[in-house]
Protein backbone atom coordinates (compact mmCIF):
# COMPACT_ATOMS: atom_id res chain seq x y z
CA UNK A 1 0.00 0.00 0.00
CA UNK A 2 1.15 3.51 -0.76
CA UNK A 3 0.95 5.87 2.23
CA UNK A 4 -1.15 8.99 1.89
CA UNK A 5 0.17 12.44 2.65
CA UNK A 6 -1.84 12.38 5.89
CA UNK A 7 -0.31 9.06 6.93
CA UNK A 8 3.20 10.29 6.17
CA UNK A 9 2.62 13.47 8.13
CA UNK A 10 1.36 11.43 11.11
CA UNK A 11 4.67 9.55 11.38
CA UNK A 12 7.05 12.40 10.48
CA UNK A 13 9.11 14.15 13.16
CA UNK A 14 11.14 17.33 13.35
CA UNK A 15 9.31 19.43 10.76
CA UNK A 16 7.58 22.80 11.06
CA UNK A 17 5.12 22.24 8.23
CA UNK A 18 4.65 20.16 5.08
CA UNK A 19 3.74 21.20 1.54
CA UNK A 20 2.77 19.12 -1.47
CA UNK A 21 4.91 20.14 -4.43
CA UNK A 22 4.92 18.83 -8.00
CA UNK A 23 8.15 16.93 -7.16
CA UNK A 24 6.71 15.37 -4.01
CA UNK A 25 6.15 16.02 -0.30
CA UNK A 26 8.42 18.75 1.04
CA UNK A 27 9.32 18.92 4.74
CA UNK A 28 10.01 22.43 6.02
CA UNK A 29 12.13 22.46 9.19
CA UNK A 30 11.78 26.22 9.53
CA UNK A 31 8.46 28.00 10.01
CA UNK A 32 7.15 30.30 7.29
CA UNK A 33 8.21 33.30 9.37
CA UNK A 34 11.72 31.90 9.81
CA UNK A 35 12.05 31.16 6.10
CA UNK A 36 10.96 34.71 5.30
CA UNK A 37 13.54 36.02 7.77
CA UNK A 38 16.34 34.24 5.96
CA UNK A 39 15.08 35.32 2.55
CA UNK A 40 14.97 38.96 3.63
CA UNK A 41 18.01 39.28 5.92
CA UNK A 42 20.36 36.43 4.97
CA UNK A 43 19.40 35.24 1.48
CA UNK A 44 22.81 33.58 1.01
CA UNK A 45 21.86 31.17 3.81
CA UNK A 46 18.31 30.49 2.63
CA UNK A 47 19.11 27.44 0.50
CA UNK A 48 20.40 25.61 3.57
CA UNK A 49 16.93 25.94 5.10
CA UNK A 50 15.64 23.60 2.38
CA UNK A 51 17.57 20.55 3.57
CA UNK A 52 15.48 18.47 6.03
CA UNK A 53 18.20 18.08 8.67
CA UNK A 54 16.79 16.28 11.71
CA UNK A 55 13.55 15.28 9.98
CA UNK A 56 12.68 11.57 10.03
CA UNK A 57 9.81 9.12 9.68
CA UNK A 58 9.28 6.88 12.71
CA UNK A 59 6.58 4.24 13.11
CA UNK A 60 5.75 0.68 14.09
CA UNK A 61 4.71 -1.77 11.40
CA UNK A 62 4.44 -5.45 10.62
CA UNK A 63 5.24 -4.86 6.96
CA UNK A 64 8.03 -7.08 5.65
CA UNK A 65 9.33 -4.37 3.35
CA UNK A 66 9.37 -0.65 2.74
CA UNK A 67 9.75 1.03 -0.63
CA UNK A 68 10.98 4.61 -0.94
CA UNK A 69 10.86 6.90 -3.93
CA UNK A 70 12.64 10.23 -3.48
CA UNK A 71 13.94 13.19 -5.43
CA UNK A 72 16.89 15.38 -4.46
CA UNK A 73 18.31 18.66 -5.70
CA UNK A 74 21.48 20.49 -4.78
CA UNK A 75 20.60 22.64 -1.77
CA UNK A 76 23.78 24.02 -0.24
CA UNK A 77 27.52 23.56 -0.61
CA UNK A 78 27.43 19.75 -0.25
CA UNK A 79 26.11 17.22 -2.75
CA UNK A 80 26.56 13.78 -1.17
CA UNK A 81 23.58 12.50 0.79
CA UNK A 82 22.16 9.46 2.50
CA UNK A 83 18.64 8.38 3.39
CA UNK A 84 19.09 5.77 6.11
CA UNK A 85 16.62 3.10 7.25
CA UNK A 86 16.77 1.45 10.67
CA UNK A 87 14.84 -1.46 12.20
CA UNK A 88 14.62 -1.43 16.00
CA UNK A 89 17.58 0.95 16.14
CA UNK A 90 19.87 -0.94 13.73
CA UNK A 91 20.65 0.54 10.30
CA UNK A 92 19.67 -2.02 7.65
CA UNK A 93 20.20 -0.03 4.46
CA UNK A 94 20.49 3.36 2.80
CA UNK A 95 19.86 5.27 -0.38
CA UNK A 96 23.24 6.79 -1.28
CA UNK A 97 24.44 8.91 -4.17
CA UNK A 98 28.09 7.98 -3.56
CA UNK A 99 30.14 4.77 -3.68
CA UNK A 100 30.87 4.01 -0.05
CA UNK A 101 33.56 1.45 -0.94
CA UNK A 102 35.44 3.76 -3.30
CA UNK A 103 34.92 7.12 -1.66
CA UNK A 104 37.29 9.85 -2.74
CA UNK A 105 39.35 11.31 0.09
CA UNK A 106 38.00 14.81 -0.44
CA UNK A 107 34.32 13.84 -0.53
CA UNK A 108 33.40 17.24 0.85
CA UNK A 109 33.96 19.11 -2.42
CA UNK A 110 33.32 16.25 -4.86
CA UNK A 111 30.31 16.31 -7.17
CA UNK A 112 27.59 13.68 -6.77
CA UNK A 113 24.39 13.07 -8.73
CA UNK A 114 21.06 14.35 -7.52
CA UNK A 115 17.72 13.30 -8.98
CA UNK A 116 15.18 10.52 -8.48
CA UNK A 117 15.97 7.34 -6.54
CA UNK A 118 13.81 4.27 -5.90
CA UNK A 119 14.79 1.53 -3.46
CA UNK A 120 13.12 -1.27 -1.48
CA UNK A 121 14.32 -2.51 1.91
CA UNK A 122 13.56 -5.83 3.60
CA UNK A 123 12.34 -5.29 7.18
CA UNK A 124 11.91 -8.85 8.43
CA UNK A 125 9.01 -10.45 10.24
CA UNK A 126 6.85 -9.23 13.11
CA UNK A 127 6.09 -5.78 14.50
CA UNK A 128 9.13 -3.49 14.65
CA UNK A 129 10.05 0.16 14.91
CA UNK A 130 11.17 1.73 11.64
CA UNK A 131 13.06 4.99 11.31
CA UNK A 132 13.86 6.71 8.02
CA UNK A 133 16.46 9.47 8.41
CA UNK A 134 16.20 12.23 5.80
CA UNK A 135 19.34 13.96 4.45
CA UNK A 136 20.89 17.03 6.04
CA UNK A 137 22.70 18.18 2.91
CA UNK A 138 20.32 18.49 -0.07
CA UNK A 139 16.85 19.70 -1.03
CA UNK A 140 14.61 16.67 -0.63
CA UNK A 141 11.20 15.53 -1.88
CA UNK A 142 9.47 12.36 -0.72
CA UNK A 143 7.54 10.97 -3.67
CA UNK A 144 6.29 7.66 -2.26
CA UNK A 145 6.41 5.34 0.75
CA UNK A 146 5.06 1.83 0.20
CA UNK A 147 4.37 -0.95 2.73
CA UNK A 148 2.71 -4.34 2.44
CA UNK A 149 -1.02 -4.13 1.79
CA UNK A 150 -2.93 -4.04 5.07
CA UNK A 151 0.21 -3.47 7.15
CA UNK A 152 0.05 -1.80 10.56
CA UNK A 153 1.18 1.84 10.65
CA UNK A 154 1.44 3.22 14.18
CA UNK A 155 3.23 6.50 14.97
CA UNK A 156 5.87 6.32 17.71
CA UNK A 157 5.27 9.10 20.25
CA UNK A 158 8.09 11.10 21.82
CA UNK A 159 7.40 12.85 25.10
CA UNK A 160 10.18 15.45 24.90
CA UNK A 161 11.42 18.03 22.41
CA UNK A 162 14.95 19.22 21.60
CA UNK A 163 15.40 22.57 19.88
CA UNK A 164 18.85 22.71 18.26
CA UNK A 165 20.40 25.98 17.06
CA UNK A 166 23.79 26.13 15.41
CA UNK A 167 25.89 26.39 12.30
CA UNK A 168 26.99 23.87 9.68
CA UNK A 169 28.21 21.34 12.24
CA UNK A 170 24.80 21.11 13.92
CA UNK A 171 23.14 20.96 10.51
CA UNK A 172 25.26 17.90 9.80
CA UNK A 173 28.37 18.93 7.85
CA UNK A 174 30.14 16.55 7.01
CA UNK A 175 28.57 13.30 8.17
CA UNK A 176 28.36 10.81 5.33
CA UNK A 177 25.35 9.17 6.98
CA UNK A 178 22.41 11.28 8.12
CA UNK A 179 21.93 9.23 11.30
CA UNK A 180 25.46 10.12 12.49
CA UNK A 181 24.74 13.80 13.11
CA UNK A 182 25.50 14.60 16.75
CA UNK A 183 22.26 16.45 17.51
CA UNK A 184 20.23 13.59 16.04
CA UNK A 185 21.97 11.03 18.22
CA UNK A 186 21.59 13.33 21.22
CA UNK A 187 17.84 13.67 20.66
CA UNK A 188 17.46 9.89 20.50
CA UNK A 189 19.32 9.18 23.72
CA UNK A 190 17.26 11.92 25.41
CA UNK A 191 14.04 10.41 24.06
CA UNK A 192 13.25 13.71 22.36
CA UNK A 193 12.01 14.89 18.97
CA UNK A 194 14.68 17.04 17.34
CA UNK A 195 13.78 20.37 15.76
CA UNK A 196 16.92 21.43 13.94
CA UNK A 197 17.35 25.16 13.23
CA UNK A 198 21.02 25.04 12.23
CA UNK A 199 22.35 26.66 9.07
CA UNK A 200 25.72 26.22 7.41
CA UNK A 201 27.76 29.42 7.74
CA UNK A 202 25.57 30.87 10.50
CA UNK A 203 26.56 32.69 13.66
CA UNK A 204 24.57 34.06 16.59
CA UNK A 205 21.36 35.40 14.99
CA UNK A 206 19.08 37.17 17.52
CA UNK A 207 16.34 37.73 14.95
CA UNK A 208 15.94 33.97 14.45
CA UNK A 209 15.49 33.07 18.11
CA UNK A 210 13.16 36.05 18.52
CA UNK A 211 10.66 34.11 16.39
CA UNK A 212 9.27 31.97 19.18
CA UNK A 213 8.45 28.35 18.40
CA UNK A 214 4.86 27.10 18.70
CA UNK A 215 5.98 24.40 21.14
CA UNK A 216 7.81 24.39 24.46
CA UNK A 217 11.14 22.55 24.22
CA UNK A 218 12.45 20.44 27.08
CA UNK A 219 16.02 20.98 25.91
CA UNK A 220 17.70 23.68 23.85
CA UNK A 221 21.22 23.39 22.46
CA UNK A 222 23.05 26.39 21.02
CA UNK A 223 26.30 25.73 19.16
CA UNK A 224 27.38 28.93 17.42
CA UNK A 225 30.67 30.78 17.60
CA UNK A 226 33.17 29.32 15.16
CA UNK A 227 31.89 31.46 12.26
CA UNK A 228 31.53 34.49 14.54
CA UNK A 229 35.20 34.18 15.53
CA UNK A 230 36.17 34.03 11.88
CA UNK A 231 34.08 36.98 10.73
CA UNK A 232 32.96 39.38 13.47
CA UNK A 233 34.26 42.08 15.74
CA UNK A 234 34.05 41.33 19.45
CA UNK A 235 31.47 44.05 20.22
CA UNK A 236 29.02 42.77 17.60
CA UNK A 237 29.56 39.19 18.68
CA UNK A 238 29.03 40.01 22.35
CA UNK A 239 25.76 41.81 21.62
CA UNK A 240 24.40 39.02 19.43
CA UNK A 241 25.48 36.31 21.84
CA UNK A 242 23.92 38.01 24.84
CA UNK A 243 20.68 38.74 23.00
CA UNK A 244 20.31 35.11 21.87
CA UNK A 245 20.78 33.61 25.32
CA UNK A 246 18.63 36.17 27.09
CA UNK A 247 15.81 35.63 24.60
CA UNK A 248 15.96 31.83 24.90
CA UNK A 249 16.13 31.99 28.69
CA UNK A 250 13.05 34.25 28.81
CA UNK A 251 11.05 32.35 26.19
CA UNK A 252 11.67 28.89 27.59
CA UNK A 253 12.22 29.23 31.36
CA UNK A 254 11.39 25.57 32.01
CA UNK A 255 13.84 24.25 29.40
CA UNK A 256 17.38 23.12 30.05
CA UNK A 257 19.51 25.27 27.77
CA UNK A 258 23.00 24.09 26.87
CA UNK A 259 25.45 26.64 25.46
CA UNK A 260 27.99 24.56 23.52
CA UNK A 261 31.15 26.52 22.75
CA UNK A 262 33.07 25.81 19.51
CA UNK A 263 34.89 22.54 18.95
CA UNK A 264 38.54 22.37 17.90
CA UNK A 265 39.47 23.63 14.45
CA UNK A 266 42.87 23.34 12.83
CA UNK A 267 43.47 27.12 12.66
CA UNK A 268 42.46 27.82 16.25
CA UNK A 269 45.86 29.31 17.11
CA UNK A 270 45.34 32.21 14.71
CA UNK A 271 44.22 35.61 15.98
CA UNK A 272 41.18 37.09 14.24
CA UNK A 273 39.44 40.46 14.50
CA UNK A 274 37.69 39.20 17.61
CA UNK A 275 40.96 38.00 19.12
CA UNK A 276 41.99 34.53 20.24
CA UNK A 277 39.72 31.53 19.68
CA UNK A 278 39.18 31.28 23.43
CA UNK A 279 37.48 34.69 23.33
CA UNK A 280 34.33 32.95 22.10
CA UNK A 281 33.99 30.69 25.13
CA UNK A 282 35.00 33.46 27.52
CA UNK A 283 32.26 35.69 26.11
CA UNK A 284 29.60 32.96 26.23
CA UNK A 285 30.40 32.30 29.88
CA UNK A 286 30.27 35.98 30.74
CA UNK A 287 26.91 36.75 29.08
CA UNK A 288 25.22 33.64 30.52
CA UNK A 289 26.56 33.72 34.07
CA UNK A 290 23.33 35.17 35.50
CA UNK A 291 20.96 33.02 33.42
CA UNK A 292 20.07 30.20 35.77
CA UNK A 293 18.65 27.87 33.12
CA UNK A 294 21.71 28.07 30.84
CA UNK A 295 24.62 25.67 31.27
CA UNK A 296 27.86 26.22 29.36
CA UNK A 297 29.47 23.12 27.85
CA UNK A 298 33.07 23.60 26.73
CA UNK A 299 33.27 22.28 23.20
CA UNK A 300 36.98 22.43 22.53
CA UNK A 301 37.73 18.89 23.69
CA UNK A 302 34.51 17.20 22.55
CA UNK A 303 36.20 16.08 19.33
CA UNK A 304 39.87 14.98 19.50
CA UNK A 305 42.20 17.72 18.18
CA UNK A 306 43.32 15.66 15.22
CA UNK A 307 42.49 16.38 11.58
CA UNK A 308 41.75 12.69 10.97
CA UNK A 309 38.37 13.25 12.67
CA UNK A 310 37.45 16.11 10.34
CA UNK A 311 36.18 15.57 6.80
CA UNK A 312 37.81 18.74 5.50
CA UNK A 313 40.80 18.37 7.87
CA UNK A 314 39.79 21.73 9.24
CA UNK A 315 36.47 22.34 10.98
CA UNK A 316 33.71 19.88 9.98
CA UNK A 317 33.70 16.46 11.68
CA UNK A 318 33.46 13.24 9.73
CA UNK A 319 31.39 10.32 11.00
CA UNK A 320 34.10 9.31 13.47
CA UNK A 321 34.37 12.89 14.67
CA UNK A 322 30.62 13.08 15.18
CA UNK A 323 30.76 9.90 17.26
CA UNK A 324 33.15 11.63 19.69
CA UNK A 325 31.12 14.84 19.60
CA UNK A 326 27.89 13.08 20.54
CA UNK A 327 29.34 10.76 23.16
CA UNK A 328 31.41 13.39 24.95
CA UNK A 329 28.63 15.97 24.76
CA UNK A 330 26.11 13.58 26.26
CA UNK A 331 28.53 12.66 29.05
CA UNK A 332 28.62 16.37 29.97
CA UNK A 333 24.91 17.03 29.53
CA UNK A 334 23.76 14.05 31.58
CA UNK A 335 25.34 15.62 34.66
CA UNK A 336 22.50 18.16 34.57
CA UNK A 337 19.59 15.88 33.74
Amino acid sequence: MRLTVEQIQSVAKGFAYITEETEGIFFHRFTKEQEHLYKSLKPWHFFNTLAPAGVKLMFKTDSRKIGLKIKTKIGGSRQCFSVDVSVNGDIIGSILNFDEQNLVEDYVTAEYPCGEYVQEFSLGEGIKTICVYLPWSVTFYLQAVELDDGAILDPVPTSRKLLAYGDSITQGYDALRSYNRYSGKLSEILGAEEFNKAIGGAGFFPELVALKENFVPDYVTVAYGTNDWNLREKAEFTYNCQKVYETLSNYYPSAQIFAITPIWRSDYEEVKKMGCFSTVEDTVRKVTEKLTNVVVISGFELVPPNSQYFADRWVHPNDDGFHFYFRNLYNEIKKYL
